[in-house]
């Protein structure tokens, strides 16, 4: 079946979707290896989105009445995918026991072409690939895509590469529950610390300064953890205190005042010429100046803001946010109290749509003894 998906995929039905995004992989001088290739079209069928909403399996499915319900069930769960740096743990007939150094989960994989596609492929080494689960079986998997094989020798960059994944991306890291409570404690802890470091969890600051207390902060972190665990240091370079840990990107490193909020559920969170936006909730009578009615309004429809700093602002201020927004949005009967919750929920649906997710990648103990060096 996964064979006659891909040709599916393949089809002509599919080129004005499919064609475009292998091109922009070429690049200019309209070349691609066959691995990136193979990345790109195992994507398209599973994971892309093609106007009506469904991906490529959801058709696939939909047009085949000759599959049995286990057929069904088996090719839409290929929807879900788990993306990973695995480590090979063992073979087991025609399987390989694979550790995801992103996760921290086992996962018992196949391949639709049987054990000749892990020859090669030894305990200790590592795999980049995809897994699709093989529903209904119990804890199986199936490689889906390329799959790269390195040796024990390149644990190191393999490592790097685990971390950098875990860090950008950690929703392949939640997919461990485990991963999730370990995550919120940690961000709880970090949160304390951070608001006995600063004072508080809520700062408006110069770009400049806040990227001065921000490497402060990390430097005392640092030290901190260095000196709870001693033994972790023994024979290492500690890291040169004046490295900056932090620096602000340009959109906010232009900003005249950036915000700095330490949320308990949105973690970590900073917001360019913030001060400006509290003005106006201080003054309402701002609102009638263009570039405050305009930052609001960016602060309402920029999908890269959540509504914390809206809700930290009205809370702050609840003498004043009912005038702020019946003159920003023209209604004179708004009531933040009745309304506020509705006014971020329209402008802002893709924030209540997902599940809140802590700030905070926790690696599993596999991958930080690999970080670190050590067998």
């Amino acid at each position: 079946m996964k064979g006659e998906l891909v040709a599916f995929g393949q089809s002509a039905r599919f080129d004005r979707w499919l064609t475009p995004l292998l091109l922009e992989a070429a690049g200019p001088g309209r070349w691609l290896d066959e691995t990136e290739a193979i990345r790109i079209i195992d994507h398209f069928l599973l994971r892309y989105r093609l106007p009506d909403g469904a991906t490529v399996v959801d058709r696939f499915v939909a047009g085949r009445r000759d599959l049995t319900g286990t057929d069904r069930e088996l090719l839409l769960g290929w929807r879900e995918p788990v993306e990973g740096i695995f480590e090979v743990r063992r073979k087991d007939g025609d399987a390989v026991v694979l550790l995801n150094l992103v996760d921290d989960l086992e996962y018992r994989t196949y391949s639709n072409v049987g054990r000749a596609a892990f020859r090669g492929v030894s305990k200790g080494g590592f795999l980049l690939t995809c897994l699709v689960p093989l529903v209904p079986a119990d804890g199986a998997w199936l490689v889906s895509g390329a799959m790269e094989h390195y040796p024990r020798a390149s644990a190191a960059e393999i490592a790097q590469a685990a971390l950098h994944l875990a860090v950008s991306r950690p929703e392949l890291v939640f997919r461990n529950p485990e991963k999730i409570e370990q995550g919120w404690q940690q961000m709880r802890e970090d949160r304390t610390a951070f608001g006995e470091f600063c004072g508080a969890d809520e700062l408006v600051l110069p770009p400049g300064d806040a990227e001065e207390l921000l490497n402060a902060y990390y430097r005392h972190r640092r030290e901190a953890t260095a000196a709870a665990h001693p033994g972790r240091a023994r024979g290492k370079r500690l890291p040169d205190p004046d490295f900056p840990a932090f620096e602000l990107p340009p959109d906010l490193a232009d900003a005249d005042t950036v915000g700095v909020i330490y949320d308990e559920i949105d973690g970590l969170n900073f917001y360019a010429d913030y001060g400006m936006l509290r003005d106006l909730f201080t003054d309402p009578d701002l609102t009638g100046r263009r570039k405050h009615q305009d930052l609001l309004r960016t602060y309402l429809r920029e999908d890269s803001i959540t509504p914390l700093p809206i809700r930290r602002l009205a809370a702050a201020h609840p003498e004043t946010v009912d005038t702020v927004f019946r003159k920003l949005l023209r209604q004179p009967g708004f009531n933040w109290a009745e309304h506020g919750e509705e006014l971020l929920r329209r402008r802002k649906p893709w924030y209540y749509a997902q599940e809140p997710r802590p700030g905070v990648s926790v690696i599993g103990d596999r991958l930080a003894e690999l970080a670190a060096g050590r067998r």
